[in-house]
């Protein structure tokens, strides 16, 4: 589960820069949780292409991670938000966050 929430949150942040294979079998992966054999069937390609795209996909995210460290500033500057007490500014906060 954590492995999921994990690629979830980098695919929001990055999501963007994959391509529309990419996006489309992390999108049927990830989000809409059909496995790796459905995806297959659906696309009328073999599991183990699936799983291979899933794979580099996993990859890149990650790499994108690495380089950039867009997930790990939002989840820092979450912590922050967390001790604002004027509600005002965290709302406005929270926009940019999100």
């Amino acid at each position: 589960m954590e492995k999921f929430v994990y690629y979830a949150r980098l695919y929001d942040c990055y999501g963007e820069l994959l391509s529309e294979n990419e996006k489309d079998t992390f999108s049927s992966y990830y989000e809409e949780n059909l496995s790796m054999q459905e995806i297959a069937d659906l696309k009328k390609i073999s599991k183990s292409a699936v799983g291979s795209t899933l794979k580099k996909t996993e990859m890149k995210l990650a790499t994108f991670e690495r380089v950039l460290h867009l997930e790990a500033k939002r989840q820092q500057l979450s912590k922050i938000l967390a001790k604002i007490k004027d509600e005002n500014l965290k709302k406005e906060l929270k926009k940019l966050i999100d």
